[in-house]
């Protein structure tokens, strides 16, 4: 029940309050107290919602016990009940934060109305406080989903240019002295180390979406420390995070440092890189820069071997086997017309061909590692051997496509149709349909020409939409139904894909229903 405390010296004034507002409002819960002082003792047991005050009362004032009563129970909240009608009086009841008052005499009406609407007052700031507090705890569990999300557009190119500024901006984070990717690899059968390889990482940078038995993270850099020192102390303690158990199988790769996460995608390659190989190693980590030299006229590749690399790796995603093909043979072709060294030649192409069997396991098709089963004894060998491998890469790839169910679209468009609302992210979407999430990216992509987050999006925006016919809900509760945590995001997202903001949209609706009502 809402609870008021009636205090005034005066018992007749006492009661009269008490008669009107309990005619008027049959549902409150009402006490007394004559004086300030009894009325800050019997508030420590009946934690009043509203206050009716007198001014003036033997020994404390109204407006003494209002400070002292909101200094212990700053929710309550006061109406002044007075004779007085002074500036000076109305001055520290605002400071104070008293919320109106009613002068001596009073209608029954006038004091009904009073309250009733101080009351609205207050149920309205709970109801806001009620929100804001679902708000925050929805966005603390929302933000592991978010991470992940972030993580897999960065380093797999599926980056969105509305929601990519605004999921970062949600993980607050400052990445002002650049960063670095981890490629974390599990042994057989311990993939449920994936939280406790999250714990360790947490508040360093974030972790994406297991993919196998493999970890991507984006690690962000120290400013008082040693990007060496960091990223080994980091490797150790995710090492340790295996308990002891089978911790000689795992292995850490870690990329170079870049300036801004537009340019994470390179690290992370950099990464993969430095887990080639690592079997007969003894520290189950390394860094980039110390992995081998890539040789092979390695010098030379620089950015434009980097661009190469990465039109590689893209044509093996979308599926350009020919391409990729093309592209490899020409750069053997580059190497034997240059008399580069073969041996380091097919180091170079065992590198692209590792990399490119990492890019099949984050589309969930398991291939198995590449490797030389010999060394070439001429660019002859070297060719057709690399065209073999190239050649089980493409048949795994049908193959995994050929076992796909005709309806997984359909099925993945569906889900986020029906469950929009909620927390959705690549990793529960790829959980439920048996999938990698860089996967279903690509399929999402290809199969409906839109990005799985614009039509996310879509959805929510369409559904929020319709909510605003209603004027009794308001923006912030269309915001939470709709599953948006944060009333400015979604503020901002609707904006972006509406052209109009939620507020102005609204009105517009709700004016172009009254015109027709009136028709």
């Amino acid at each position: 029940m809402f609870k008021i405390l009636i205090v005034d010296d005066e018992r007749i004034e006492r009661e009269g309050l008490r008669a009107i507002l309990s005619r008027g409002m049959p549902d409150l819960d009402i006490a007394e107290a004559p004086n300030g002082a009894a009325a800050l003792d019997l508030a420590e047991t009946f934690r009043p919602d509203l206050v009716l005050m007198d001014i003036r009362m033997p020994g404390m004032t109204g407006l003494e016990a209002v400070e002292r009563l909101t200094a212990t129970q700053p929710d309550v909240r006061c109406i002044m009940v007075t004779a007085f009608d002074t500036f000076e009086f109305a001055r520290q009841a605002i400071k104070l934060g008293v919320k109106d008052y009613l002068l001596k005499p009073s209608k029954a009406r006038e004091i009904v109305e009073t309250v009733g609407k101080v009351r609205g007052q207050i149920e309205e700031e709970r109801r806001s406080r009620a929100l804001a507090l679902q708000q925050q705890a929805a966005l603390r569990k929302a933000m592991p989903l978010v991470e992940t999300d972030v993580v897999t557009q960065l380093l797999f190119d599926h980056v969105h240019e509305v929601h990519l500024e605004e999921l970062v901006g949600l993980l607050e984070t400052k990445a002002t002295h650049g960063m670095f990717a981890l490629n974390v690899m599990l042994p057989p059968g311990a993939e449920a180390k994936y939280a406790a390889v999250k714990e360790k990482v947490r508040g360093a940078g974030w972790v994406g979406a297991r993919n196998g038995r493999q970890i991507p993270a984006i690690v962000f850099r120290e400013e008082n420390r040693s990007y060496r020192s960091q990223a080994v102390s980091l490797a150790q303690d995710l090492l340790t995070a295996a308990g002891g158990e089978r911790t000689g199988e795992w292995f850490v790769g870690i990329g170079g440092v870049c300036a801004t996460l537009a340019n994470i995608r390179q690290s992370y390659h950099e990464a993969l890189l430095a887990s080639m190989e690592t079997s007969s190693f003894a520290v189950r980590y390394r860094l980039y820069e110390d992995a081998p030299l890539q040789s092979a006229e390695g010098a030379a590749a620089g950015t434009h071997g980097r661009q190469r690399e990465k039109q590689l790796l893209d044509h093996i995603r979308l599926g350009q086997w020919d391409a990729v093909q093309d592209k490899l043979l020409e750069m053997l072709a580059a190497y034997e017309h240059q008399g580069a060294n073969l041996v380091q030649t097919q180091q170079r192409l065992l590198e692209l061909l590792w990399l490119a069997s990492r890019t099949l396991s984050d589309l969930g098709v398991e291939v198995a590692a590449p490797f030389y089963t010999f060394q070439a004894q001429d660019y002859r060998q070297l060719r057709a051997e690399t065209s073999g491998m190239l050649e089980r890469m493409k048949r795994a790839y049908a193959e995994h496509y050929s076992r796909l169910e005709p309806d997984t679209i359909h099925r993945i468009k569906q889900y986020i149709e029906e469950h929009s609302d909620e927390d959705i992210s690549l990793e529960a979407i790829g959980k439920r349909v048996g999938l990698s999430p860089f996967y279903i990216s690509k399929l999402f992509k290809e199969q409906l020409g839109v990005n799985y987050i614009d039509f996310l999006t879509e959805c929510r925006i369409e559904k929020a939409k319709r909510l605003m016919a209603d004027p009794g809900k308001s923006l912030k509760e269309i915001a939470i139904e709709v599953g948006y945590h944060d009333p400015n995001y979604f503020s901002k997202v609707f904006k972006k894909t509406s052209e109009l903001s939620p507020t102005d949209y609204r009105k517009r609706l709700l004016q172009g229903g009254s015109e027709r009502g009136e028709e």
